[in-house]
């Protein structure tokens, strides 16, 4: 029996959204949603802290593409405009929550939030960057994590959030300053 892994074909993934036969379009989404989840979840997480934010992010995520799936023309790669549409979904949620989580919430620092969080397996030193990079605005912390923890090209970077190459690289010098600056006062 033949790898039950799929490969992925971006071109023919284009197509078969735009089939008229909407068990195709169907099965197409689907390996969409297969291929992109846990990045797209991990990206998200990164930026709103909790599992069950990061998890209805990406929901909401998904079903967004798939309302919108037919305006898709295939101008930039699949994985842009979904990071575009996560990104948005995410900065709105932010927004809904005062831009920030509270570094001190009434539960405690974020650093305990995440130790608590049956879904966090870091160690308290993990815990303490989380909660620097939660210090960052928002759009900043948005550049760290998709250039530190994403690992992603400049360019890449530069074509999802529309913002020229050399912006994102002093807003990421900017943040790294920042978060050594906020654990060395921790420290």
């Amino acid at each position: 029996m033949a790898s039950q892994e799929l490969i992925y074909n971006e071109k023919d993934i284009i197509a078969q959204l735009h089939d008229k036969d909407s068990n195709v379009r169907e099965m197409a989404f689907s390996n969409i949603v297969k291929r992109f989840s846990e990045p797209l979840y991990w990206h998200i997480r990164r930026m709103v802290l909790t599992h069950d934010d990061a998890d209805d992010i990406l929901q909401n995520t998904f079903v967004k593409a798939w309302s919108n799936i037919e305006n898709f023309r295939g101008d930039s790669q699949l994985s842009t405009w979904l990071y575009r549409i996560a990104i948005n979904e995410t900065l709105t949620f932010i927004g809904k929550q005062h831009n920030t989580i509270s570094i001190n919430t009434p539960e405690g620092s974020v650093a305990e939030l995440l130790e608590s969080d049956a879904f966090f397996n870091g160690d308290h030193a993990e815990a303490m960057f989380q909660e620097a990079v939660n210090s960052l605005p928002s759009k900043q912390r948005l550049v760290f994590v998709m250039k530190y923890f994403d690992e992603m090209k400049y360019e890449d970077i530069s074509s999802i959030l529309g913002t020229t190459v050399g912006a994102l690289k002093a807003s990421y010098h900017i943040a790294v300053k920042k978060i050594e600056s906020y654990l060395e006062e921790k420290n």
